[in-house]
């Protein structure tokens, strides 16, 4: 079958022969346009990290971030649209608040992931609307005892998502990423954006699965998270870019249990690590050349 449009295309609601929607595939697209992104999932907690390209000399530095916070214990970072991406970071405050408001604790990390997938799904399904073109990582620490909300501690649904399982562990740290399609998957590690593929091999070497004795710490996570954007950059190394990271942990950690951005000297040490990390290969490389 033909890889084009052919007129199948031209609705979100329609499907080509050989049943794809092309709507999505261009979202998606848009989304390899725009800067990396990345999530990690540490054994203490979780750290987000993006490649914001500088678009313009007269930008202000700092401007139009791309992390918010979304609840005291969620953090989302998105690749791609940037107008898209807010109004993700608003629908997803919402949710949150909706939460709080219903049940009086925290939404919970996978019953956030489960909301935003159905709503981002949504957008595929009508002629009148099209999808969003950004692809949005979700990261944050579900408290492993309940917390306050107004001066109440509530325990959130007897049932469905978010609901407690008799004897269950509860707690810890969750990473997923929603798909243009509205697709979303928990993730040790995950990467979007134009250098999704070189980010994406960097986290394949680290070791992140729990099952496997998994054993990096969130501050180890950090440098990591910073040497991976760095090295994604190298495709687009032509342009300026700015490094922004968020992390949250344990309430017995470094951010007790808030989403907060990364302090500046630990960021700088970070990039310092990842640029000397980077000219020890360039150092390698051409030593192999001349042999």
């Amino acid at each position: 079958m033909t890889s084009i449009g052919t007129g199948y295309d031209l609705s979100n609601s329609v499907y080509s022969p050989d049943g794809r929607n092309f709507q999505v595939e261009y979202a998606v697209k848009a989304v390899e346009n725009g800067g990396t992104a990345i999530g990690i999932r540490c054994k203490d907690g979780v750290v987000l990290a993006l490649e914001k390209l500088v678009t313009s000399k007269l930008q202000k530095k700092d401007a139009n971030r791309r992390i918010a916070t979304v609840d005291r214990n969620v953090g989302i970072v998105s690749a791609g649209l940037l107008p898209d991406g807010h109004h993700l970071v608003s629908r997803a405050r919402d949710e949150a608040s909706s939460w709080r408001s219903t049940y009086k604790a925290p939404i919970p990390v996978t019953s956030l992931a489960d909301r935003m997938g159905a709503y981002v799904q949504m957008y595929t399904t009508s002629s009148g609307v099209r999808p969003f073109g950004v692809t949005a990582i979700l990261g944050g620490w579900d408290a492993e005892t309940e917390v306050d909300v107004d001066g109440v501690v509530g325990k959130g649904p007897s049932t469905g998502a978010g609901g407690k399982t008799k004897g269950a562990k509860e707690g810890g740290a969750y990473l997923y990423m929603i798909e243009p399609s509205g697709a979303y998957w928990g993730y040790y590690g995950a990467a979007t954006g134009k250098g999704r593929q070189a980010a994406k091999a960097e986290l394949e070497k680290l070791d992140l699965d729990p099952k496997k004795g998994a054993t990096i710490s969130l501050e180890e996570g950090v440098k990591e998270a910073a040497r991976i954007i760095y090295v994604a950059h190298e495709e687009s190394k032509d342009k300026e870019f700015e490094l922004e990271m968020t992390w949250v942990s344990a309430v017995s950690g470094p951010t007790k249990g808030k989403h907060e951005e990364v302090p500046k000297a630990l960021r700088e040490e970070a990039e310092r690590l990842a640029k000397k990390s980077l000219e020890g290969e360039d150092e390698e490389d051409d030593g192999k050349m001349e042999e």
